[in-house]
């Protein structure tokens, strides 16, 4: 069974976020006393890691949600032609 591309992204995403700023606490002190500063370098340090690396699995993950919103918005049209269809029919007898 192969995991849902959005969790995939979403984990990875994750990581490139927690795994710098891990780093950064345990090997530079000062980042343990300046922690807001170690997040916004791990922010930018994630942001850069997922343009780099993660194009693909955030490709697979947009085409999962477009393809979930296609097919959403079919069988609502399909509701909608029906329901259109039955207005007509009833006014008509």
């Amino acid at each position: 069974m192969k995991p849902a591309p959005l969790l995939v992204y979403s984990v990875l995403r994750l990581l490139a976020f927690l795994v710098p700023l891990a780093i950064m606490w345990f090997f530079f002190p000062i980042f343990r006393e300046l922690w807001w500063l170690a997040a916004i370098f791990a922010a930018l340090i994630g942001m850069s890691i997922s343009m780099l690396f993660l194009r693909a699995p955030l490709t697979d993950a947009s085409a999962r949600l477009h393809q979930r919103r296609e097919s959403r918005g079919s069988s609502a049209q399909a509701d909608a032609d029906a329901e259109d269809q039955a207005i007509d029919g009833g006014s008509a007898a």
